[in-house]
């Protein structure tokens, strides 16, 4: 085995993991510092409770973008943000809905952008966080 396939097989899915959590991490901690806006963002899609869908929202992508970024039962925080992504995804980002053509284009890259992740979180599902983690949990 070369070199690089050994590098690869060793750091690719420490770096693909935390690549993968970034989005999460940051996003939480952005709603915490912006709470109300957040939750006024929710209440304007016509959601009950925003303010418990914020702090629920906050733990999925803070709590479990973290988990999967040092590999503790990644497995399962991949799963739970998967599961997170599909009303999220069809809910916030339904640009078939949207008129404005930029805004519509905008919702469509969303859209995608949150399918390419759901994907993402159905291989560390599948496969387990994989060397260099607190927990390697792979079968």
């Amino acid at each position: 085995m070369s070199f690089l396939c050994q590098l690869t097989k060793q750091y690719g899915p420490l770096a693909g993991r935390f690549l993968l959590a970034l989005i999460f991490v940051t996003s939480g901690f952005g709603k915490i510092a912006g709470f109300a806006g957040t939750a006024g963002y929710i209440a304007s899609k016509g959601l009950p409770m925003p303010e418990v869908l914020t702090v629920l929202t906050i733990i999925i992508e803070l709590g479990g973008g973290l988990m999967i970024m040092v590999g503790w039962q990644a497995r399962w925080a991949a799963a739970a943000i998967f599961l997170f992504l599909i009303p999220v995804t069809f809910i916030f980002h339904a640009f078939w809905n949207v008129t404005d053509p930029q805004a519509q284009f905008v919702d469509r890259i969303m859209f995608m952008k949150n399918l390419a992740i759901m994907g993402g979180m159905l291989l560390v599902t599948a496969w387990g966080s994989g060397p260099l983690s607190m927990k390697n949990d792979n079968c």
